[in-house]
């Protein structure tokens, strides 16, 4: 390598330079005014001509050997340096990609050089410093239509979204597409029309339930998106077809028992048959199982069940009570409530697993077990209509419980671990809070209180539930994740879904604790109207005439003192303090 001084217009062009596109005028008129100053700093690097003649070729610097002729230089210095096997390929690709960076397509060109002259992408990964990912994705530009290449190394280059979508689609697309969106001359390329136009459906391979042996019958071959995240599996297809039908033919193949596969309505949502409740909590074993394929193509699964085909016989009466109430009520438009009675449905079933879950796991101790054995017997529903799994008829569903207190012999011999599980057992097929027959009332409410239920309620911060709230509720809800409302009551609850994917949510109505009046109501409602254990009751399980009412309603001896005085009889005032204690 030597230095010498030559006059620039003996030096010839390289025919094969890496930097294609010219450069601004800007930038000329700035190295023009720089040379005229100054002179050139760093000499550019030339190789004498391979034939033997007594010129050079010029490797790197063509703009400052073009731009010295310019400025009227009689004589510049170069570096003579020795030709390199692959004639100088990969020097001038790093010398002009330290000097200033190169656009996409002179980089492919350059990377396509050194494939040509034998290198291999690890090795111009290396000698780059470029991920080896970075030099796949570059020469992807080698499916862009020529006459697109072009325009790009104009300096008019589309963005890495839509550079992708070009370079997925085919050259007979690409061609169709560029003579109808081609711009004029001087023009910039509308490259978002023109990949509008070459987007095709694509179909990913994380969403797949199917395997390869499916995939190689319906004729799905994947293609790697290299414009996506290295850290995930893009590999894709365009065969719509041939995906949806491997994922029907998956699902038809593992069809669960109680499965079925349903259609979906014009919002993505699951066409269940009618009359079908959807299961939002833990699912029965008696309930049943949709699949369907969503808007992507992934299989989705949802829970429903389904009404019992015979009613016990006066089942209808609460309804009929139910409507009678408005019988002749005028129309009012009446204000939408924070919770629908769908959101009600899914607090049901929110609560009752988690009550079953910490009557199952949760610490409690065995008084507190014996006191909920008592107000679990005391519920709305103690007939039992169980809200617990299985489908166990009248003692059937009990006595499976007890026969693990008994030995070999038949004797009733138990240790405190199996009553423990026993009586746990029992409690979780007796409380419920599901809104229906099952419903055990307040006492659900209170004993999942009482033993902490509120830790095993899931994260409520779902669509489907947040759906189920008016504008009002949602604002509250932001309020408490410090989450600025927005104008639209679906862009709040997109919000809310985004928030609390991280964190959990149970919204304030689904908590266990009661309201106070509605304790102290029910207290009062349920509590004797004499002495505890004082009230006579006839043979039929009613209570007996008051002998008061046989002397036509007049009561001979009055009330003493100290009868009013009785501990044993509760006036408001007591009710009020054993409800607060």
């Amino acid at each position: 390598m030597q230095i010498k001084k030559v006059d620039p217009r003996a030096l010839k062009e390289n025919p094969d330079r890496m930097r294609q596109t010219k450069s601004s005028p800007q930038a000329d008129a700035l190295m023009l005014a720089t040379i005229k100053a100054v002179g050139i700093v760093q000499p550019p690097v030339v190789a004498p001509e391979p034939d033997g003649g007594n010129s050079y070729i010029i490797d790197a610097g063509h703009r400052r050997v073009r731009l010295a002729i310019a400025a009227g230089l009689e004589e510049i210095e170069i570096v003579v340096a020795d030709a390199a096997n692959d004639n100088g390929a990969m020097r001038s690709m790093v010398e002009n990609s330290v000097r200033e960076a190169l656009n996409p397509v002179d980089q492919w060109r350059g990377i396509e050089r050194l494939v040509a002259l034998g290198w291999t992408e690890e090795a111009i990964a290396v000698a780059l410093a470029l991920p080896v990912r970075q030099i796949r994705k570059l020469r992807l530009l080698a499916n862009v239509l020529p006459a697109m290449l072009e325009q790009m190394a104009l300096g008019d280059m589309p963005s890495e979204q839509q550079l992708r979508i070009i370079a997925a689609a085919g050259q007979v697309d690409q061609k169709e597409v560029w003579k109808a969106h081609k711009p004029k001359k001087g023009d910039t390329a509308p490259w978002w029309q023109i990949a509008n136009a070459l987007t095709k459906k694509r179909m990913y391979a994380k969403d797949a339930s199917f395997g390869d042996d499916l995939a190689l019958a319906y004729g799905i071959e994947w293609v790697e998106d290299l414009f996506a995240p290295a850290d995930q599996d893009s590999r894709y297809t365009t065969n719509v077809d041939g995906f949806l039908g491997a994922q029907h033919e998956w699902m038809t193949s593992n069809l669960p028992k109680r499965g079925a596969i349903v259609e979906v309505n014009g919002w993505g949502q699951p066409e269940l048959p009618k009359k079908a409740a959807q299961v939002y909590g833990k699912p029965s074993k008696s309930d049943h199982t949709a699949l369907y394929l969503d808007r992507d193509g992934k299989v989705q699964t949802v829970h429903y069940r389904l009404p019992e085909t015979a009613k016990p016989k006066g089942s209808s009466a609460e309804g009929t009570a139910e409507g009678g109430d408005d019988a002749g009520a005028f129309p009012t438009q009446k204000a939408r409530p924070d919770v629908t009675q769908k959101g009600h449905d899914m607090i049901g079933d929110f609560r009752t697993d988690a009550l079953h879950e910490a009557l199952g796991r949760a610490p409690i101790e065995d008084d507190m077990l014996m006191a909920l054995m008592v107000l679990a017997f005391a519920g709305q529903n103690v007939r039992v209509d169980s809200g617990a799994d299985g489908t166990f008829y009248g003692g059937k569903r009990f006595s499976r419980h007890a026969i693990a207190l008994f030995d070999e012999h038949g004797k009733l011999a138990f240790d405190q671990d199996t009553l423990r599980i026993a009586v746990r057992s029992v409690l979780i097929d007796v409380l419920s809070c599901r809104r229906g027959i099952s419903n055990s009332g307040m006492v659900s409410r209170i004993a999942g209180e009482a033993i902490g239920a509120d830790e095993y309620l899931p994260n409520m911060g779902s669509e489907d539930f947040l759906l189920c709230l008016s504008r009002q509720a949602l604002e509250a809800s932001c309020a408490e994740a410090s989450i600025q409302p927005r104008p639209k009551v679906r862009e709040t609850r997109a919000a809310l879904v985004e928030h609390f994917q991280s964190e959990r949510f149970v919204h304030m109505s689904a908590r266990f604790a009661p309201p106070a009046e509605e304790l102290l109501d029910w207290i009062r409602a349920s509590a004797p109207t004499d002495t505890i254990g004082a009230a006579p009751y006839d043979d039929h399980g009613g209570q007996a005439d008051d002998p008061a009412e046989d002397q036509d309603g007049q009561i001979d001896e009055p009330v003493d003192q100290e009868d009013l005085q009785d501990p044993d009889v509760f006036d408001d005032e007591e009710l009020d303090q054993r409800a607060a204690a």
